[in-house]
């Protein structure tokens, strides 16, 4: 357990120490601010009512329900439980890292709920829009990536934080789709 911990130290160090660029150092805190993601899910929101609107109702109860649940479960049941300070917090790194962004949290680290929320959703996405999308559906994970990876290089995050908030969010998204295409029959 030991040696995991200390690859997740090294390679948050890589990610918020050496491997950055001045642009991104501009750019990630915006990225995992609320006001970044808002257009998009608004777009999602938009999208599925005008071209579902029989379906919508049950399509977003169900986005909420996955986001509720991923949160919920994050913030108030893992972080507590494992008790893992954020790199922030950390007494052995928060003189050595780069914060940037505008606050440390005091939760919890283990498990991230920005990525367990944004995995969660894409998930939920990719599986009930897929039929109507295609293959672009896998481009709600290169987003949801990029929020987690945001999480890490302003320091607020371990890499395997957003690892296990990944893992946490893609399985409610599955559940919650499953879901909703029993209720459904899916979008169509």
């Amino acid at each position: 357990m030991k040696t995991i911990v200390q690859f997740d130290k090294w390679l948050f160090n890589q990610i918020n120490q050496r491997w950055t660029f001045h642009v991104f150092d501009g750019i990630m805190p915006f990225v995992r601010d609320p006001l970044f993601w808002v257009p998009f899910y608004l777009f999602m929101l938009v999208l599925v009512i005008m071209n579902f609107p029989r379906k919508a109702f049950y399509w977003i109860l169900s986005a909420a329900i996955t986001v509720t649940l991923t949160d919920s479960i994050s913030s108030r049941i893992f972080k507590p439980l494992i008790g893992r300070l954020r790199p922030c917090n950390d007494p052995e790194l928060m003189n050595r890292i780069r914060l940037l962004a505008d606050h440390c949290g005091q939760n919890g680290s283990f498990t991230s709920s920005h990525a367990a929320n944004h995995f969660g959703m894409a998930m939920f996405f990719s599986l009930t829009l897929k039929p109507w999308i295609g293959n672009k559906a896998g481009l709600f994970f290169g987003w949801a990536a990029l929020v987690s990876y945001a999480q890490v290089y302003v320091g607020v995050h371990f890499p395997f934080d957003v690892l296990g908030g990944a893992l946490l969010g893609m399985s409610i998204g599955w559940m919650t789709s499953k879901l909703f295409h029993q209720k459904t029959g899916g979008l169509s």
